[in-house]
């Protein structure tokens, strides 16, 4: 299929993203620093290459989700970085989470490069990714919007554009403000019931029947009973999503209550060793299992 795609950072979203636009016919060429990860990409079908810089240049759209901002800083524009490519026309597709003014910063800087990039975070985990419900939010120009999104519309459940460069961001951040701190909520309510007396099977039939039905609730419902704390979004990335949120706010004049409590217990997950756990298990917080 026309355009060849390059992925950079193969983490469990990554590989899961590119696996999916190899099974829709695209060719996928990808990089990672971990040489585990570049041979699960080879094994799916994919081209393993030695940087960022060489995908850039072995592609015609490039997309990446990395954790951290030095990780984007270094794959966009360090030695080996998609600008070193001098590919213009290129497109770049950041789905990291990270600050609006920070993605629009990097929008601007890959433009004197001729690279017109978007700002495209997803709502949804890996589990997500496999059943193809996970949502794009987009923000960028209309023209590579254009052309991303016959590409990102069929291995999700909605790609919306959103409005100019950093507008998918914003979407982003107010999403996770929900999610991040409704998952610390969940923990709390099912704890309480069990405490009180409640069997699993009990708030199993009742709650999906009232209104706190939802995407949400159901995810959670299984990981707290079974204790599983297979990691679905780590506490690490919570308590980064949940500092971007609170900033954000503060920009634009308001002072967050609820956010801040709940990245309090996600913080002391992390604090015990947890980070790279499933965010749920903020519920042993609850339980007294950390100081």
């Amino acid at each position: 299929m026309g355009d060849k795609l390059g992925m950079i950072g193969l983490g469990k979203m990554g590989l899961g993203l590119a696996q999916q636009m190899m099974a829709d016919g695209h060719a996928v060429c990808g990089y990672d620093i971990d040489p585990v990860r570049m041979q699960m990409l080879a094994e799916s079908g994919g081209m393993p290459l030695a940087n960022a810089r060489e995908v850039a240049a072995n592609s015609d759209i490039t997309f990446s989700i990395l954790l951290k901002p030095e990780h984007i800083e270094e794959n966009l524009f360090g030695p080996d970085g998609i600008d070193k490519a001098g590919k213009t026309g290129l497109i770049h597709v950041e789905m990291s989470t990270m600050p609006p003014a920070f993605s629009k910063e990097l929008a601007t800087r890959l433009a004197g490069s001729g690279i017109d990039m978007l700002d495209a975070p997803i709502s949804g985990s890996t589990p997500q990714v496999d059943a193809r419900t996970i949502t794009f939010m987009v923000g960028g120009s209309d023209d590579a919007f254009a052309r991303v999104q016959p590409i990102i519309a069929p291995i999700s459940a909605d790609a919306t554009h959103t409005g100019p460069s950093g507008t998918g961001g914003v979407m982003k951040v107010v999403t996770n403000m929900y999610v991040n701190a409704s998952t610390a909520l969940i923990a709390e309510m099912l704890l309480t019931g069990e405490r009180a007396g409640l069997s699993p099977d009990v708030m199993r039939h009742c709650l999906p029947k009232g209104s706190v039905r939802g995407a949400m609730l159901d995810m959670s419902l299984d990981p707290v009973f079974n204790r599983d704390f297979a990691a679905r979004g780590a506490v690490e990335i919570f308590v980064k999503d949940m500092g971007i949120a609170i900033d954000l706010a503060k920009d634009n004049g308001l002072d967050l209550q609820v956010v801040p409590a709940a990245r309090a217990m996600f913080q002391r997950a992390e604090a015990a060793g947890w980070g790279k756990d499933d965010a749920i298990r903020v519920l042993e917080v609850y339980e007294g299992k950390v100081d």
